[in-house]
């Protein structure tokens, strides 16, 4: 099969936008909870009913009427996650106007392209800190006439000005948009080169959100539903959830502070969970480092097999037998209830997207009793096309795609969108938008792909990173980074050899999961630095690359791998807001550690594999 477009299900009128959306949900019940609000330590949150939701949203409407922003201007939010944000969202929305994101942790010259390429006239800054960055570049953005911290009450004072505006107005103003306006500009990550804004429209968020909820009820519709949003609200994974929840009747929490999560998760206690991988990455490593502590790893690495077997005899036609199921309910019991009850208690579905979990993740996840239902999209599909279901899961895949979306793998197996989820462009920017489509109209990912004779698609790699070794051998290096990248010592993996004789790699340790592995091995206390020259950490990290070698022939497989200092981060500008490594920024920065490798045979620094 090399092309599937499923049937959408709800067509909504043409002048409808996301506005209708929350009042739909209004209207169901203004008195029924909608969100919920952190009240402090060890209290119980806030409830936020629909009624109290769409009253703050009015008045913070109000207050931009007030200070001047007209239909069609663009408001800044740069913020965490948190419940101010989605107040902020429809209040835009409400206001007849376009939001956009800009990441906490972006620097001056960021805000700078972003707030002068969309023409921001307000930004909502959450901290003084984010506040001082935008006033860094106040005097290149002459359109930007107001700077509004969130943590200094940024929110009341707004509304507090908008008391004169009446509610006629916000309402005008909330049936100004149809289907096909813009509802948001998101600046693409910028893995390569300067961000690009890809305008959505009300169309790709309203649409899309119906439909999936119409699609996967047991998850985005169920009586009850609750979700924690604690990935970026201007990543578009995060936004469109806090769009489908409205949708949905899910009740969500806002959580900013990914350093107390699992507190967070034990308090709220979510139905379903949203992440990327690496954060499944991290709480499986941090489980078993924490069994390890405690003496019990071998339960826990006979828990995990059980597990991981489990879940993959499910997957046959017999399913699991006698035995292996006994053995999972004693697994279940010792071990996989804490880990449920560490994640809440409730959460029976995980949703996971912004890269490939992995087979063996997705296994034991299932086996700890979290479905994982991996999915994948774009920013400029507004997140999902494809997603697995509950009642339709092939782990390894990224699943079936949702009502309204059409997938086609094209010659080259680069896979092709078409739909009512695809953006309508980038913003003044003609030249990669045309770039970004074929002449019939699909939009071209840039990812590879197949898709198997049931629907399901599967990731296989990205076209532009496809390393070409001086052989002529074609390597993914996706394959062999995200096996890698799941060891409790690694952060960060990056495979290299375009144009090289072999493949090899650079990694970079984790700072946070280190001590617990040092711990579980017997080891004293090491530093970074220590760690990437120890011969046990070396040892684990050979039998981590043997590993990933496994899932590629001979020719593709890593041959040498050089341990680097410090670490890739956002911070440092080699990683994007969702973790992906910056490939053209990394490479050109660190090409002298790429040309030692293939050079270079001290084995102190640079391990050679058999």
């Amino acid at each position: 099969m090399d092309e599937i477009t499923s049937p959408i299900l709800i067509e909504l009128p043409p002048t409808s936008n996301v506005n209708d959306v929350l009042a739909e949900r209004v209207g169901k019940g203004a008195d029924k909870p909608m969100m919920e609000v952190p009240a402090g330590t060890d209290e119980p949150w806030r409830v936020v009913t629909a009624g109290e939701f769409d009253a703050q949203v009015v008045a913070v409407a109000k207050g931009l009427v007030a200070r001047g922003i007209e239909p069609g201007d663009k408001v800044g939010i740069m913020s965490r996650t948190r419940y101010e944000w989605a107040v902020l969202d429809f209040a835009a929305w409400a206001a007849g106007a376009v939001p956009v994101p800009i990441y906490e942790t972006s620097s001056a010259e960021q805000v700078e392209w972003i707030v002068s390429d969309a023409e921001v006239k307000i930004v909502f800054a959450e901290s003084a800190a984010n506040a001082a960055t935008v006033e860094e570049v106040r005097g290149s953005v002459p359109l930007l006439t107001d700077v509004l911290v969130i943590d200094d009450g940024g929110l009341d004072t707004v509304a507090a000005e908008g008391s004169d505006v009446s509610d006629e107005e916000i309402a005008r103003r909330r049936s100004l948009a149809d289907l096909d306006d813009i509802a948001t500009i998101i600046y693409t990550s910028g893995t390569t080169g300067r961000p690009k804004g890809a305008e959505l429209t009300h169309r790709n968020f309203a649409s899309l959100a119906v439909n999936a909820v119409e699609a996967v009820p047991e998850v985005f519709g169920k009586p009850g539903g609750r979700t924690l949003l604690f990935i970026p609200m201007a990543h578009v994974f995060a936004r469109f959830i806090h769009v489908l929840g409205v949708a949905g009747g899910i009740v969500t929490g806002h959580w900013g502070d990914t350093t107390t999560l699992v507190d967070a998760l034990g308090q709220f206690k979510p139905t379903f969970i949203l992440a990327v991988p690496r954060v499944f990455e991290k709480v499986y490593n941090t489980a078993e480092q924490t069994a390890a502590a405690g003496g019990k790893a071998k339960i826990f690495h006979w828990a995990t097999a059980t597990g991981i077997a489990w879940s993959r005899a499910l997957d046959t036609p017999s399913g699991p037998g006698l035995g292996l199921r006994l053995q999972h309910a004693v697994a279940s019991a010792l071990v996989f209830s804490k880990l449920r009850a560490r994640l809440g208690g409730r959460a029976e579905f995980a949703v996971s997207g912004g890269g490939p979990l992995g087979e063996r993740l997705g296994h034991f996840y299932r086996g700890l009793g979290l479905k994982v239902l991996e999915g994948y999209g774009l920013t400029e599909s507004t997140a999902p096309t494809c997603v697995n279901r509950p009642s339709a899961t092939k782990i390894g895949s990224v699943g079936l795609q949702l009502p309204g979306c059409g997938v086609k793998i094209a010659e080259d197996k680069e896979i092709l969108l078409r739909g009512h989820h695809i953006f309508r462009g980038y913003h003044k920017n003609e030249a990669a938008t045309q770039e970004a489509f074929t002449e019939d109209g699909w939009f071209r990912t840039g990812d590879l792909g197949l898709l198997d004779d049931d629907g399901f698609l599967t990731i296989t790699g990205r076209k532009k990173e496809i390393i070409v070794t001086a052989g002529g051998k074609n390597v993914a290096p996706s394959t062999l980074e995200d096996r890698i990248r799941a060891h409790a010592l690694v952060s960060q993996c990056v495979v290299v050899g375009d144009n090289k004789p072999f493949i090899g790699a650079l990694v970079t340790l984790d700072a946070e999961g280190l001590p617990g592995w040092l711990k579980m091995h017997g080891k004293p206390p090491l530093t970074v630095d220590e760690a990437r020259k120890d011969p046990d950490v070396l040892a684990a990290l050979d039998q981590a690359v043997q590993r990933a070698n496994k899932a590629v022939s001979k020719a593709e497989s890593i041959r040498k791998y050089t341990v680097l200092p410090g670490d890739l981060t956002i911070e440092n500008g080699y990683l994007t807001p969702k973790q992906s490594v910056k490939r053209a920024v990394f490479l050109k920065d660190f090409d002298a550690d790429v040309e030692r490798l293939y050079a270079d045979k001290n084995k102190e620094s640079l391990h050679l594999l058999a």
